[in-house]
């Protein structure tokens, strides 16, 4: 499975620099205007992983293919979106699609750039976004409930719409779904305000190492958590240099892990994936799962017959692969185990499955 972030904020945020940076491309145009981007643009990038490389190499893989993460740039929203005001119902159809949202806020100072907005307040900025995708929600949860459309809906469901629409309406957290139904089925639910989320501050050159007074204020009001600090600007210089003038950069400016590095991190957290490996002499793979997937339903990532017909799934350790060298010592050294269907994968395991056809 791979997994789609969007990039959403108002106009002139550096949704577009951002997107262009981290899949190293320049699909989407940046301009100095609201709207510059319409169509949403789609990037696909290769997750960075250092265990892949060490376990093709020991494997003498002659091919090597990394998990991936799909990153789309979607057209900046306003105040009355909800109601059609700038690409309104167009934009927050483009989120729905999503499996995780990326807030870009603008905390940055400039002459040269557009504002929609007459100051720079990061925190007004995420609550213009979270109220049109609340309103939204509002008026999607209203008609879902009408008595002609109730009878189409199960009971989880109209239960998840009724809580929701009470939430929204006496302004409580629509966080408290969480704790009561599972993920799976606040998915099949489709509401905007309930999409895992990463709070991208964009900031300029000199605050990305210790932030500024905007990056502040937005994090005394929602947290470190999910908050990252990035300059969009930087990432867009940062890949277009050759690896080794990457590196030296990175360290001229205080930058451990780039942006790219940071968001997957992230986003692998609030989505809960976890990697599993195959590896062999043909190719080494990383794929990605859920958390507490079980072994059959990690096979059919691979393929359905591998679910279908799911036996054992031969099962080493990252860290045991590596120390023994391989299959054959890790399965001498008594390292290898043989899994049955209710294991649940770790991340970082190797996997060979056995499976009838």
């Amino acid at each position: 499975m791979s997994f789609k972030c969007g990039i959403v904020g108002l106009p002139n945020v550096g949704k577009s620099t951002l997107f262009n940076a981290v899949t190293n491309s320049s699909k989407a145009q940046a301009a100095n205007f609201p709207f510059c981007t319409i169509d949403p643009n789609v990037g696909i990038v290769a997750v960075p992983d250092y265990r892949i490389d060490n376990l093709a190499k020991i494997s003498s893989s002659k091919k090597i293919i990394n998990t991936t993460i799909s990153f789309v740039d979607i057209a900046g929203l306003v105040k009355g979106a909800s109601k059609g005001e700038g690409l309104g119902n167009k934009f927050l159809s483009h989120i729905r699609e999503v499996d995780a949202i990326i807030h870009l806020i603008r905390c940055f100072d400039s002459d040269d750039i557009q504002n929609v907005n007459p100051d720079v307040n990061p925190v007004r900025d995420l609550e213009i976004i979270e109220t049109e995708m609340m309103l939204a929600d509002l008026e999607s949860i209203q008609k879902r409930l009408e008595k002609n459309n109730k009878k189409n809906i199960d009971d989880d469901q109209i239960n998840i719409l009724e809580i929701a629409l009470d939430c929204i309406n006496n302004e409580k957290n629509i966080e408290i779904l969480r704790s009561q139904y599972d993920k799976k089925i606040l998915n099949q639910s489709g509401l905007l305000s309930l999409k895992p989320k990463i709070f991208v501050c964009n900031v300029d050159e000199q605050s990305v190492q210790k932030g500024n007074i905007y990056t502040k204020n937005f994090i005394d009001k929602y947290g470190e958590e999910n908050t990252l600090i990035i300059s969009a600007d930087i990432e867009n210089q940062i890949n277009q240099l050759e690896k080794d003038e990457k590196k030296n950069y990175m360290d001229m400016i205080g930058l451990k892990e780039t942006g790219l590095d940071l968001l997957i991190q992230k986003g692998y957290k609030i989505l809960e994936l976890d990697t599993f490996f195959t590896s062999g002499p043909e190719e080494t793979r990383a794929w990605t799962i859920q958390k507490n997937c079980k072994a059959p339903k990690a096979a059919g990532e691979i393929h359905t017959d591998f679910e279908k017909g799911f036996i054992r799934a031969e099962t080493v350790s990252y860290d045991d692969f590596i120390a023994n060298e391989g299959w054959l010592n890790s399965k001498t050294n008594g390292k290898m185990r043989l899994e049955g269907k209710d294991y649940i994968i770790k991340d970082g395991d190797v996997l060979n499955f056995r499976f009838n056809t």
